[in-house]
């Protein structure tokens, strides 16, 4: 996604510029977004008047507990929604609320899609937006200027299917790569090590490209592990907050509050915001687990027997894993 974007908006502020997109897969159905998403989990809705820049930032400054660039953070939030714009122009199905018409919303700053096509469109866009897309190579290095110091002069890389060698020099570089995924092994069997999102590919190349050539990395003491459920191993903010699930341990038992005063004793007071940061929650998650009274499981049962709520569900499971 940021690489289809990067090459979409260098085209649009440099008319006259050979702009090269390079993928380690195919731009299709590639990256963090390849299986589909169903919600965009970040839109202020400022048109109406909803959320504002500023609100974003409070929000992650009480979620991440103090450990964030709160300029980067106000930066993302004032760009987002015209990008979403964007998204919906180029043919994204964005569900509305049908009492407002304006966008459906999951929470107070996700809006729901029908995602399953979302990678395509937007690679749609790339591909007409660049002078050249290189699918199935994988970069590997960054390549410095001799001359200039301290400046990225182009890049070197393997095509995945026939091992041939290329080399890509240019005048400017962005770095759109993936994360690292699978740190940690998954406690689920192997049929769940493809199906996880976070997206099972990413090889932390977003890391090791930058740092390889002494690049400044920022917000690294953020590290973004994902609970995720038996059976699904997907992102769950629909459930939670759309279809208002619930989760219980193996025992059929609520446990968040079972470790109330443990995490209280940790953190202070941040146990007590609203909303609670999602590391605690998960912090809950992982201590309900240790503790030998897992499986933890999202229970539907209830929001399923509402037959509207079952089909979103579904179509929310199946757009995404």
């Amino acid at each position: 996604m940021a690489g289809c974007g990067a090459t979409y908006e260098s085209r649009y502020w440099g008319r006259d510029l050979k702009v090269v997109c390079v993928e380690k897969a195919n731009i299709e159905r590639s990256g963090a977004v390849a299986q589909g998403l169903y919600a965009i989990n970040c839109y202020m809705g400022m048109q109406w008047d909803e959320n504002q820049p500023e609100d974003h930032v409070r929000y992650a400054r009480n979620d991440l507990m103090g450990l964030v660039r709160e300029d980067l953070g106000y930066d993302i939030a004032r760009h987002v929604d015209s990008s979403v714009h964007k998204f919906e122009e180029w043919g994204l199905p964005i569900m509305k609320d049908p009492e407002t018409g304006r966008y459906l919303r999951e929470g107070k700053w996700q809006i729901m899609i029908h995602g399953e096509s979302y990678k395509p469109i937007v690679a749609e866009a790339a591909r007409k937006a660049a002078s050249e897309v290189y699918n199935r190579i994988m970069v590997t290095h960054l390549l410095m200027d001799e001359a200039k110091p301290n400046r990225v002069a182009g890049a070197v890389g393997f095509n995945v299917r026939t091992g041939d060698f290329y080399v890509f020099r240019a005048k400017a570089v962005i770095v759109c790569a993936g994360g690292a995924s699978h740190i940690y092994k998954p406690r689920a069997v192997g049929e769940g090590m493809g199906r996880t999102w976070y997206a099972p590919w990413s090889s932390a190349s977003a890391y090791a490209l930058p740092i390889l050539v002494g690049a400044k990395m920022t917000q690294m003491e953020n590290r973004i592990t994902l609970t995720r459920f038996k059976d699904g191993y997907g992102p769950v903010g629909a459930y939670f907050l759309h279809l208002k699930t619930y989760t219980e341990n193996a025992y059929g038992e609520e446990y968040e509050s079972k470790w109330y005063d443990h995490t209280k004793e940790l953190v202070g007071d941040y146990i007590d915001r609203h909303p609670v940061p999602t590391c605690l929650r998960n912090h809950a998650f992982l201590e309900e687990t240790k503790a030998g009274r897992g499986p933890i499981r999202m229970v539907t049962k209830e929001a399923f027997q509402d037959p509207h709520k079952e089909q979103v569900g579904w179509e929310n499971f199946l757009g995404m894993t």
